[in-house]
């Protein structure tokens, strides 16, 4: 199963890339509608097809699963083979055909193909359960060779860089950070949109007073990088670059009581098992294992560190600035100004 998905990411690539170089990024960033759980755009509905085709082609029937991707929503349940009911499917496979379709629309920034595949538990099927997981790269025009990550559970990670142009597959193993410092690293609060940046900027500010890591005559201590697609965030982690991510946004949207639709949602988290297997953490703020369901709706608040004696570390703290930003007194007055 991890093959076959990883061969659907390599055909999804190579559809998007070659629609990228005919229309160019401007026809694919019109939005195309708005659902309950986000915006989509036009790239968004060209992967959605191409996607739909390839299962119909290509899934093995002796597998029979249900699919479960945004935009599917006011379908029927979309089983292969057809028409099947979910309660007779063997597999729940979750997809984000475009994750961090904003920059990459724009020629900003790599965007990321996930999917994680769970045994099917149809209502009760979550992030926890999931078994498979690929991560692939959608490289912004001038980038010629893209990354795929995927795994087995307890299996490993299984990594290559590809050539987009030829297709070769060049060795490539991702090593998360192995420390505990975080001294002249990156890390990410995650603060992409206008709504409710106060109250998420507070937060970060007691996170790293209480680390001691602001700002010293030497220079900042620690650098932040808003990378605007969570699949690429645990890229990011997987591969080194980072050492810590934090995504509040549920808890934010919940507290100024505004929608959850800019919220990651468990597509945009599916693969958190691929930093799991390289000894990274991926859990709730308040350190349980991720268990949303496996939809399309469902916001998830999470945080990620490089490695357990990191998550071990910083976990406390995490906490600690967690409480006293959303749920103290100075709070209700900062969120009434971010509110104005």
């Amino acid at each position: 199963m991890r093959r076959k998905i990883c061969a659907l990411h390599r055909h999804l690539q190579l559809q998007v890339l070659a629609a990228k170089r005919a229309q160019g990024g401007a026809s694919l960033s019109e939005v195309d509608r708005i659902t309950r759980a986000d915006v989509i755009y036009r790239v968004d509905q060209f992967c959605e097809e191409i996607i739909l085709q390839w299962f119909q082609e290509h899934w093995p029937a002796e597998y029979p699963v249900e699919l479960v991707m945004e935009g599917l929503e006011k379908r029927t349940p979309t089983t292969f083979p057809p028409g099947l009911s979910p309660s007779r499917t063997l597999i729940k496979c979750i997809i984000d055909p475009v994750d961090g379709t904003r920059p990459y629309m724009y020629d900003k920034r790599s965007a990321w193909i996930l999917t994680g595949l769970a045994p099917q538990r149809l209502q009760h099927t979550t992030l926890a359960d999931i078994e498979v997981a690929a991560m692939t790269e959608l490289p912004c025009a001038k980038q010629y060779v893209a990354d795929q990550l995927s795994t087995y559970r307890g299996e490993g990670v299984v990594s290559c860089r590809l050539d987009v142009a030829t297709g070769r597959h060049y060795p490539w193993e991702p090593q998360p950070y192995a420390g505990t410092e975080l001294a002249h690293g990156f890390y990410s609060v995650v603060k992409y949109f206008p709504t409710g940046k106060v109250l998420l900027a507070n937060f970060e500010e007691l996170l790293i007073d209480s680390l001691d890591l602001n700002s010293t005559q030497h220079g900042a201590e620690v650098f932040e990088d808003q990378y605007l697609s969570t699949g690429g965030q645990i890229y990011e982690l997987a591969a080194g670059r980072d050492r810590f991510t934090i995504d509040l946004r549920p808890l934010v949207n919940q507290y100024l009581r505004r929608p959850q639709k800019l919220s990651t949602h468990p597509y945009d988290i599916c693969t958190a098992l691929i930093l799991e297997e390289l000894g990274g953490v991926v859990e709730q703020p308040d350190g349980a294992p991720l268990d949303a369901p496996l939809d399309t709706e469902t916001p998830v608040p999470w945080v990620a560190y490089a490695n357990r004696e990191l998550a071990e570390r910083l976990r406390p703290y995490v906490g600690k600035a967690i409480e006293e930003a959303f749920y103290s007194q100075s709070t209700a007055r900062l969120s009434s100004g971010a509110q104005r």
